[in-house]
């Protein structure tokens, strides 16, 4: 059984650039278009590396939020090793809808004040633009119009989006350990499969029966596996 994506709703990332963002202080890019070129790939290195960072990064450059827990885990999404003055940035460049896209997104931030003493608070930022020709032109520099057309591009909210493609590790690693009914529980709840292919084939019941797997080990370097294709 195949389950077919509509054509226009497939994404493609290609590029990552971060500055000051969660554990980077400095400014890191990743090339997903040539990770991507050999099909699957692997995210890999100690705890604490950044792995997890990078897939908030894309979230937060799509949605302006970053995952469940995460989200209130810290009070700002600015790294704390920064330099002074250095503005936190994530720029995603994707194509989705077949359309070729790049939103560059600012969190809200404190600084210390260019005059007297204390912090000031700079407020969100967000420019979409779209790759027309050799050129790119500007589509959206306010939050709430950028998330529309976001949105009808990707085909699913922030919600469905953290569900689908950025299952946590930690509920990834609960359901490989659930009991049959347990799983289907929770892949009905993933994919909402009433009257789709899916659940017409019988996708959920098939993975259901499968027994439990142990637990995976826990070590010193956590993997994460990626495509980049949805």
């Amino acid at each position: 059984m195949r389950y077919q994506v509509e054509a226009w709703r497939r994404v493609r990332l290609h590029h990552l650039a971060v500055t000051a963002f969660g554990p980077f202080a400095g400014s890191e890019q990743v090339d997903l278009d040539a990770l991507a070129s050999s099909g699957l790939f692997l995210i890999h290195g100690p705890t604490g590396a950044g792995k997890t960072s990078i897939l908030d990064a894309i979230c937060f450059a799509l949605y302006a939020a970053v995952p469940g827990a995460r989200a209130g885990a810290r009070a700002s999404l600015r790294s704390d090793h920064a330099a002074e003055g250095v503005v936190p940035e994530v720029t995603l460049d994707f194509t989705a809808a077949g359309r070729r896209l790049r939103v560059c997104r600012s969190p809200e931030f404190s600084r210390a004040k260019r005059r007297g003493t204390g912090e000031t608070t700079v407020p969100a930022k967000v420019v979409l633009e779209e790759l027309l020709g050799s050129a790119w032109v500007v589509r959206g520099t306010r939050n709430d119009e950028v998330a529309m057309v976001l949105k009808d591009v990707l085909g699913m909210g922030l919600e469905q989006f953290i569900k689908v493609v950025l299952l946590p590790q930690g509920d990834f690693a609960a359901f490989l350990r659930a009991s049959p009914e347990q799983r289907r529980s929770v892949l009905e709840k993933l994919f909402d499969t009433n009257g789709s292919p899916m659940s017409r084939h019988g996708l959920p019941s098939a993975v259901a029966r499968r027994p439990p797997l142990p637990a995976p080990p826990v070590t010193g370097s956590r993997p994460l596996f990626c495509g980049w294709t949805m």
